[in-house]
């Protein structure tokens, strides 16, 4: 893929978020967790959750709210509005 970069999340103190990723490419941006895809936000389009793991964990929400910005609330009513899609992230 082109222009694909990959960095870790960044915490409140500026540290490295050991195993939480961000992942940049020419059609959006991936927020990946150990070694799950969690989530896409297309440049272009609606953003779209792993349907199995979007909501694994404490710890994988906590990450996949600052990544997109919403409460784990916004993002169910979101998913119920069809204004975020579930998909398979992980094929």
């Amino acid at each position: 893929m082109k222009n694909l970069r990959v960095s870790n999340l960044i915490s409140d103190s500026g540290n490295n978020i050991a195993n939480q990723f961000l992942i940049k490419t020419n059609k959006g941006k991936y927020f990946q967790s150990y070694n799950s895809m969690i989530a896409f936000v297309p440049y272009h389009g609606l953003i779209q959750l792993d349907s199995i793991y979007w909501d694994y964990s404490r710890t994988t929400s906590k990450y996949r709210n600052r990544f997109l910005g919403l409460t784990t609330d916004q993002i169910k009513q979101r998913i119920k509005d069809k204004t975020i899609k579930l998909t398979n992230l992980n094929k």
